[in-house]
């Protein structure tokens, strides 16, 4: 991590309480995210890249953009004593981005963003039941209320779906699972260490779905966006185990769904995505559910 960026951090955890700056930083990943989908559609949608393609470059790139940290911090940056963690948590984290990356061929984005919100009610009752965290009628709420922010803006209930519109879902839940592997991890491990396995073990499993696809090169002209992908996702994956670092899972489930509102805007930049009437009162509950929680958490 740069000097700049160690810089940051020691004078926010000075400046803000622990939640708040785990918010914020569920914020940026939710940036970086919106980014990296817009890359990801744009690769398969424009320069024709397969979906297995795009998740095995996107990995391998956002490994070679962490080497150098992995070469300055020698045999200490993979020190861990939860290998089969790791294991499992990249195993359910290869088969959501692959369900993901899959489904931007089926169905208009805004469709699969709906879906893939059902993933923090997941996250709020597995760390309830499995990190013993205290799910408050408050994270409750806000999480239902950010909820139903994303329903009022796309309406997923008007479209008809096939079995493979199930895709969204099935990254849902084992993303949601992947989660809370990532909070329990932070107990013990660096976000930096988390990180670096998640990049360099999913690499390997991409490439067995990228061969079994046929192996078909990208263009040239697709490899620079390839190479931004890449960046983005490791930030991204970077941003959100720091979050999960300094503040409990379910707290940061409204924030999760901030990506709902800025992916739609980071859209209508990049591909003059049209925003419907619903959007702005959607995006305000949802805006409101994550301020809320953050202030209410933060006082106590």
């Amino acid at each position: 991590m740069s000097q700049t960026a160690s810089k940051f951090l020691k004078i926010t955890d000075k400046k803000l309480s622990k939640p708040i700056l785990g918010a914020l930083f569920m914020l940026f990943a939710a940036f970086s995210f919106a980014l990296v989908n817009s890359a990801n559609d744009y690769s398969q949608q424009v320069n024709g890249v397969s979906a297995p393609a795009v998740a095995f470059f996107q990995y391998l790139f956002a490994s070679i953009f962490a080497l150098p940290w992995i070469l300055r911090e020698g045999r200490k940056a993979l020190a861990t004593k939860n290998l089969h963690w790791h294991i499992l948590r990249v195993i359910l984290s290869a088969i959501g981005v692959q369900a993901f990356v899959a489904s931007f061929t089926i169905m208009p984005f805004p469709q699969i963003i709906a879906l893939v919100m059902i993933s923090p009610f997941f996250v709020i009752i597995g760390a309830g039941i499995f990190l013993r965290e205290k799910i408050t009628f408050f994270r409750v709420l806000a999480t239902i209320v950010a909820f139903s922010g994303a329903m009022i803006i796309l309406e997923p209930w008007t479209s008809e779906f096939s079995f493979k519109a199930l895709l969204p879902l099935l990254a849902a839940l084992v993303w949601a699972g992947a989660s809370l592997i990532t909070k329990y991890l932070t107990f013990d491990e660096k976000p930096a260490t988390i990180t670096v396995y998640l990049l360099i073990l999913l690499t390997p499993i991409n490439l067995l779905f990228y061969a079994g696809s046929g192996f078909a090169i990208p263009a040239i002209s697709a490899l620079w966006l390839l190479i931004a992908l890449g960046v983005l996702t490791a930030l991204a994956q970077y941003f959100i185990t720091k979050a999960y670092s300094l503040a409990d899972a379910a707290y940061l489930q409204p924030f999760d769904d901030l990506k709902l509102p800025i992916n739609t805007l980071v859209y209508l930049v990049i591909f003059g995505y049209a925003l419907s009437a619903n959007f702005w009162p959607g995006a305000l509950l949802i805006i409101s559910a994550s301020l809320f929680i953050a202030l209410y958490e933060n006082r106590k």
